[in-house]
């Protein structure tokens, strides 16, 4: 079974907003384990356990993600931490040989994820795809990309707790949206819930208002051009936060957040007095990728790769 932290999160001061009179805090999910770090904890936690107390005759956990995503890497580290088999469906054929050239894809494969590599065009189908898995292996549990469900969505109430009542604004980055409708479903009527979006996506916020039973949220666009995508601006932002508060930030879910909330703050988004509480939801293990592309474009890295322990590989 997956435990419960023994521990809170740490909640981080960060001194910037200050001349408008906003108070902002992180809370560190970053912290909560090296490998299945942030958000990922939180919506793999019921889907497991769950999964576990049905006593599954051949135990086997198949999910869904790009070359690089952080959800195919925590769902390798905790497939070896419980010993339990994963399968990763890989989007694009054509990268079949990314397990040698993605750091993120090599390091699953040494915690025992099995990958399967799909062409785009099918997986564009995902519906359709998480249903064949399912058909093909009934045994099994078959998580959505993202971990994005309803259990999922119930994880998320662990990163809320009597401290973060005291905030006005509860802000997360959004990829799938099952992070931002837990924070929306669970937080205190009071509070407002903002979605640093990261990803165009038509069928996003009908996703959350589905999944929160709530429209009592705001999504924003943070998303920079597209997913994934790295700007030099960006770059530059994330290892000036890193120098300011020794907190590292991956650039494309938290980085994205704060470059944007810095924006929104200094825009007068936010009435005087608000405090805003943002929540860091990991997604370190992409930092050797991003800084492996930025090499072989020539463009300036990320300098606190060698501070972040845990993925050597």
């Amino acid at each position: 079974m997956l435990p419960l932290p023994n521990i809170s999160m740490p909640i981080e001061s960060l001194s910037f907003g200050e001349e408008h009179r906003i108070t902002v805090h992180m809370k560190r999910e970053d912290l909560i384990d090296t490998h299945i770090s942030g958000n990922k904890y939180w919506k793999l936690y019921h889907n497991i356990n769950e999964y576990l107390k049905s006593d599954p005759k051949s135990p086997l956990i198949i999910t869904f993600g790009g070359a690089y995503s952080n959800h195919i890497a925590a769902v390798a580290a905790l497939g070896k931490l419980l010993s339990l088999p994963t399968l990763g469906i890989i989007r694009g054929e054509e990268l079949s040989d990314a397990r040698i050239t993605s750091p993120t894809l090599l390091r699953a494969a040494s915690q025992g994820m099995d990958l399967v590599f799909t062409s785009r065009d099918r997986y564009r189908f995902k519906e359709e795809l998480e249903a064949y898995y399912t058909s093909e292996f009934p045994h099994a549990l078959v998580v959505p990309e993202g971990g994005t469900n309803s259990s999922a969505v119930k994880g998320i109430a662990n990163m809320l707790d009597v401290r973060t009542t005291q905030y006005d604004v509860l802000c997360v980055p959004v990829g799938t949206g099952g992070t931002l409708a837990g924070i929306t479903r669970y937080k205190q009527s009071y509070q407002k819930a903002i979605g640093m979006s990261v990803v165009k996506d038509l069928t996003l916020k009908q996703r959350i208002y589905t999944l929160a039973n709530s429209s009592d949220f705001n999504l924003v666009d943070a998303s920079q051009g597209r997913y994934g995508k790295v700007s030099d601006a960006l770059i530059a932002y994330c290892n000036s936060f890193y120098d300011a508060f020794k907190i590292p930030l991956d650039p494309v879910y938290t980085g994205k957040m704060m470059f944007h909330l810095q924006e929104m703050i200094g825009a007068g988004y936010f009435a005087p007095g608000t405090k805003v509480l943002v929540f860091h939801t990991g997604g370190l293990q992409g930092i050797s990728g991003i800084n492996q592309t930025l090499r072989i474009k020539k463009k300036n890295l990320l300098n606190f790769e060698d501070k972040i322990e845990g993925f050597g590989l």
